[in-house]
C-alpha cells in the first residue's frame, strides 16, 4: 500500500504566512553563516586538482586563472598533454604576456604520439618548467593541465611530483588537472573537485570537438 505523502509545513500557509517564515529561515540562515565565514579568516596557497570523467576540468582550471589575471597575479602554465592544440584560451592569454607565462609542451595523447620514450621526454621537460614556476616567488598561481595523465601512465615519478606540490611555496596555487587523479595526490590536496560524466554529445550524438567548447 503506498502511502500518502505528507503535506509539508509551507503547503499549510497562506502567501504573507510563507514570506515570513522564510525571511526567519534565512535570518536565521545567516547568523550561522556569519559566524562560519568570522571563524575561517586564514590565507594559504591551495592545491587543487579538477579531476574526473567529466568534461570540464582544464575549463575550470582556466576560469581561475582568468580572475588571477584579473586580480593582477602573475600566474605561469604548463600544459602536459594539449600541446599541439590551437586553443582559445592561449590566444586569449597572449594578450598578458607581462602577467601569464604559457608553455605547451606536450606532444598530444599518449594514443596519438604511440611512442613511450617520447612521452617519458615530453613529460620530464614540462615537470621541469612546472618546479621552477612552483619555486619562483613572482608566480601567485601556477596551472598544471593534464598531469594527472602523465602520473597514470607513469611518465613522471609520483614520489617526487607528490614532495614538490607538498612543498611549495606557501602563498602559491598549485592548480592539477586530468582524469584519474592519484590518491597520493588528493590525500595532500587542498580542494578537490570530481567532474562527473552524465552526458557527452560525442559519444551520444557523434558531435566532435569544437572551437569555444573543448578548445
Amino acid at each position: 500500500m503506498t502511502e500518502t505523502p505528507r503535506p509539508k509545513k509551507t503547503d499549510l500557509m497562506n502567501e504573507a504566512e510563507r514570506d515570513a517564515y522564510h525571511a526567519e529561515k534565512m535570518r536565521k540562515k545567516k547568523i550561522a553563516r556569519d559566524k562560519l565565514v568570522a571563524a575561517n579568516q586564514s590565507e594559504k596557497g591551495l592545491l587543487i586538482v579538477h579531476t574526473g570523467k567529466g568534461k570540464g576540468k582544464s575549463t575550470a582550471a582556466f576560469g581561475m586563472v582568468f580572475r588571477a589575471i584579473a586580480h593582477g597575479f602573475k600566474v605561469g602554465i604548463v600544459q602536459f598533454v594539449k600541446g599541439k592544440w590551437n586553443t582559445g584560451e592561449r590566444d586569449i592569454l597572449d594578450h598578458f604576456p607581462d602577467q601569464v607565462t604559457i608553455n605547451a609542451m606536450g606532444d598530444g595523447f599518449t594514443w596519438e604520439t604511440q611512442d613511450r620514450q617520447r612521452d617519458l621526454a615530453a613529460a620530464r621537460q614540462a615537470w621541469d618548467k612546472a618546479r621552477a614556476l612552483i619555486a619562483d616567488p613572482d608566480y601567485k598561481m601556477v596551472l598544471l593541465d593534464e598531469l594527472n595523465i602523465c602520473l597514470r601512465y607513469d611518465y613522471l615519478p609520483l614520489d617526487e611530483v607528490i614532495e614538490t606540490l607538498r612543498n611549495r611555496p606557501v602563498d602559491t596555487h598549485v592548480i592539477v588537472t586530468g582524469r584519474n587523479a592519484k590518491d597520493e595526490l588528493i590525500e595532500i590536496a587542498d580542494l578537490v573537485t570530481e567532474m562527473t560524466l552524465i552526458k557527452h554529445p560525442f559519444r551520444e550524438q557523434g558531435v566532435k570537438a569544437q572551437a569555444g567548447i573543448e578548445f
